[in-house]
């Protein structure tokens, strides 16, 4: 009898298997702007990178690549920031097939959802608010970048870096990234905005849609989205406080900049490595205390169901609402007024270590096959993992063991630490007996 695949195996392969495709297609002479063929690595990594929304790159997106190059990029972009279940999903309506149980818990699993009803509804309000915010930003700088490129010029950049922004990829078509805007309040604020509703999920995004826009008001928010709305002015705020402090006294970068240039680039950063990318500034010229900072807002990551990476910002609050609890020696977490159940607790221990563990050993795997410093190194596996995409700058130096070891990361970041793992387990078994209890001193 034929064994069939779990929520788990079914988006793992799916991620796969888009990668796979979008290698091929990069692969092809018509993709570069040569017409020669790219590396299988270069093409691999680049696929790779697009499909996980990461952006790190090996080749300059906008002079590598062909036109059919770049649209195969931002197609990959879009399917990876949408998701593989939301498409696979919406094309088995299309089919009009039925949905059998086993599928729903996939499309339950692909998309972070709390229940497997109304899917279909919910996959449609996903695509229609997508092509609209995405639409809405496109079309201010379309009109921002007109006088300076021409209406096609202006239209295609417009729609390539609204779609890289919102789905948190960080792709570019500009060699030093967003560097030259680092003091336009317009594509600033845009970029930004689009990132920061891009993290936040589509469950927040409708809640609060709902909410403060057809004045559901006999309901309050839902806790989800309290939660992930506090952490992410808390990070937003924060990261951006110390980005302007750590950077005011380094000669290299804030001091060449005005007032203005330094707040739009401080909350710029502090936005980005919430797992888009985009960089205001020179990554690599940043004081080693930023890039701590950034380090640790890359590992946080977006909010769960959003198109970012990392952990995420439940899983943090999770983490710090536990921790405090310990210290006060309360017998439950509580978060406003809520208690948060232990299952919750545990898999948000199990992410943070296995997240951990897995940065550590391809830190150093590649601090022995690149011969770079630390920082760097450590800075590049986060981002990866993190499916950030800013760099130091020594991403195209990589070694091509460098670079497999940083697609694996992107993909595991990408699909979830959780369902990676689970993908290469046997289902669940219960047993029919439970061991004596015993303590142990920890601490």
């Amino acid at each position: 009898m034929r064994r069939r695949l779990g929520p788990a195996q079914t988006v793992f392969l799916g991620f796969l298997l888009l990668i796979l495709t979008g290698t091929f297609l990069l692969s092809l002479p018509i993709s570069t702007s040569t017409g020669s063929r790219a590396p299988l690595v270069d093409a691999l990594f680049t696929a790779n990178s697009a499909i996980c929304v990461t952006g790190l790159i090996v080749v300059d997106t906008g002079k590598y690549w062909s036109h059919f190059g770049q649209i195969v990029i931002l197609t990959l972009i879009q399917l990876g920031g949408l998701g593989y279940m939301t498409i696979a999903s919406l094309i088995v309506l299309i089919l009009r097939r039925r949905i059998t149980l086993e599928e729903k818990l996939a499309f339950k699993e692909g998309m972070d959802q709390f229940s497997m009803s109304e899917i279909a509804h919910f996959i449609k309000q996903v695509i229609k608010t997508t092509v609209l915010i995405e639409g809405v930003g496109a079309f201010i700088l379309f009109l921002h970048w007109q006088d300076r490129f021409g209406m096609p010029g202006a239209a295609y950049k417009g729609v390539f870096h609204a779609i890289s922004a919102f789905c948190n990829a960080g792709f570019s078509l500009f060699s030093n990234n967003l560097e030259d805007y680092k003091g336009d309040v317009v594509v600033s604020i845009t970029i930004m905005c689009l990132v920061v509703i891009g993290g936040i999920g589509y469950t927040v995004i409708r809640d609060i849609y709902h909410h403060y826009i057809t004045k559901r008001k006999h309901r309050q928010l839902y806790f989800h989205t309290r939660s992930v709305l506090t952490m992410t002015a808390i990070l937003i705020l924060s990261g951006a406080f110390f980005i302007f402090f750590f950077e005011s006294v380094n000669p290299q970068v804030f001091q060449q900049l005005s007032l203005k240039e330094k707040i739009l680039s401080s909350f710029f950063q502090s936005i980005a490595p919430r797992t888009a990318g985009f960089s205001s500034i020179p990554i690599g010229q940043m004081a080693i205390p930023t890039l701590l900072l950034l380090i640790i807002l890359m590992f946080i990551g977006a909010s769960p169901g959003g198109t970012g990476g990392g952990i995420k910002t439940t899983t943090f609050l999770v983490l710090i609402s536990s921790t405090w609890s310990t210290i006060k020696r309360r017998r439950d977490v509580q978060i406003f007024k809520r208690r948060i159940p232990e299952e919750v607790i545990y898999k948000s221990f199990a992410i943070f270590i296995i997240a951990l563990s897995l940065i550590v050993v391809v830190t150093f795997f590649m601090l022995n096959t690149e011969g770079k410093g630390l920082v760097p190194v450590l800075f590049e596996v986060v981002s990866a993992f993190g499916t950030v995409g800013l760099s130091t700058g020594i991403t195209p130096t990589l070694t091509s063991a460098g670079k497999l070891l940083l697609i694996v990361t992107m993909f595991i970041g990408r699909v979830g630490l959780l369902t990676f793992a689970v993908a290469f387990t046997r289902r669940r078994e219960d047993p029919l007996y439970r061991y004596p209890e015993e303590r142990i001193l920890v601490g």
